[in-house]
């Protein structure tokens, strides 16, 4: 069965630390790209940031730049998120999903495999 488990979450203080897992299991997602999402109370869906196959140009929102840094693990079927300097408007359910090839956007419906998520709550 193909599928992804995001992990990682967590309480944390602004200003802290937190890194982000998604594993993959099932199968292989080295030919596509991977993306993470969040989902605040309330709000819609929005793209956070994106990495292409083999490590090619990655993506961020504006509301991240500088704080977040995405990565993969193609060996390990992984995918991380890396976010420092965390605020309370980061709050969210974040998700991980797997759509788009040599490049990706952060558009919630070119995506086509997603994980249950993990919650991140940052305390001001």
């Amino acid at each position: 069965q193909v599928q992804l488990v995001e992990s990682g979450g967590g309480l944390v203080q602004a200003g802290g630390s937190l890194r982000l897992s998604c594993a993959a299991s099932g199968r292989s997602f080295s030919s596509y790209a991977m993306g993470w999402f969040r989902r605040a109370p309330g709000k819609e869906r929005e793209g956070v940031s994106c990495i292409p196959e083999s490590n090619g140009n990655v993506v961020y929102a504006e509301s991240v730049k500088g704080r977040f840094t995405i990565s993969r693990d193609d060996a390990k079927r992984t995918v991380y998120l890396q976010m420092n300097d965390l605020k309370p408007e980061d709050t969210a359910v974040y998700f991980c999903g797997v759509g788009g090839g040599i490049v990706c956007y952060l558009t919630p419906r070119l995506y086509d495999l997603w994980g249950r998520g993990t919650q991140v709550t940052v305390s001001s």
